[in-house]
């Protein structure tokens, strides 16, 4: 159903795109600096973020938070492989994925690998634990291989609207 009723970036308009970009930079923005910078009234920027809100386009709003200042000095990004790959065991890795909080995301994949996850970690012990003990402890896993990020050249950015 919710397919169905499923907006295409065709049925927006230039202002709901530029409105898009706007509150990727900055979320906080009130309706009143919203309209400033899209040339609206305060009520028509409210009401085409609302519709927005409510077609799906705008899913939620969350604080970018510093990694290293909350203690998560390492990030990776880790490929796991399954050696089995029926439902069952699909539901089960992906239950256990969502119990670790240092996992952040994680997408399946074509290729070699089943699973790219990005990960957060106080240190490379932390992250030897979740390799080893949590990972490869999964009945289901039969490979791991980790990428350790030295630098993040790129921040994660706004999508292009």
């Amino acid at each position: 159903m919710l397919d169905l009723m499923r907006q295409s970036r065709t049925d927006l308009d230039e202002t709901d795109l530029r409105l898009l970009a706007e509150l990727q930079k900055d979320a906080h923005l009130t309706a009143e600096a919203l309209g400033a910078k899209l040339n609206l009234s305060a009520s028509q920027a409210g009401r085409r973020r609302q519709r927005l809100e409510a077609q799906g386009y705008i899913r939620g709003y969350i604080a970018r938070l510093d990694p290293e200042l909350l203690g998560l000095d390492v990030q990776a990004f880790v490929q796991v492989s399954l050696g089995t790959h029926g439902p069952e065991q699909g539901r089960s890795f992906s239950r256990l994925l969502s119990t670790r909080a240092e996992i952040i995301s994680a997408w399946t994949l074509t290729g070699e690998a089943d699973y790219l996850l990005r990960v957060f970690c106080e240190d490379l012990p932390a992250l030897n634990r979740l390799i080893h003990e949590v990972l490869l402890g999964h009945p289901a896993v039969s490979r791991v291989q980790s990428q350790i990020v030295m630098d993040q050249t790129k921040p994660d950015a706004p999508f292009p609207v």
